[in-house]
């Protein structure tokens, strides 16, 4: 079964305004659009490591009771936090046969690099 999203739960969690913590989550299969579209954004063309930011709050879909996942949310998430992300990401949409299978989640535990990322934060090509 081709499987679109993965559940995933975070090292640390998301501490949101009011002070919850939210851990778990789904990220989506990444489309072209994800990747390309934020290329335009000014806040990219700052900083090509903002493309990590933008590219992120597109694909996941939830994070424990968060109503809209954007920038800000993704902004504010720990370092760790979003590097388990980048890892995630790459291992859902990189090249690698690497696949999930059906109901597996992601394992806080895995070694994250930043494949598919360059250090300045953008996807590599």
């Amino acid at each position: 079964m081709f499987q679109t999203e993965v559940e995933f739960t975070l090292p640390k969690g998301y501490l949101d305004d009011e002070g919850s913590l939210h851990r778990d989550g789904v990220m989506r299969l990444a489309t072209a659009a994800d990747e390309i579209l934020p290329l335009k954004d000014p806040r990219v063309q700052q900083n090509p490591a903002y493309l990590t930011i933008i590219v992120l709050a597109r694909v996941i879909t939830r994070l424990g009771s968060v109503q809209s996942i954007n920038t800000k949310v993704v902004e504010g998430l720990f370092a760790s936090d979003l590097s388990h992300l980048q890892g995630l990401y790459e291992r859902l949409n990189g090249d690698s046969t690497d696949a999930f299978a059906p109901g597996e989640e992601a394992d806080p535990r895995e070694p994250v690099g930043l494949n598919g990322f360059d250090t300045a934060g953008g996807v590599v090509r």
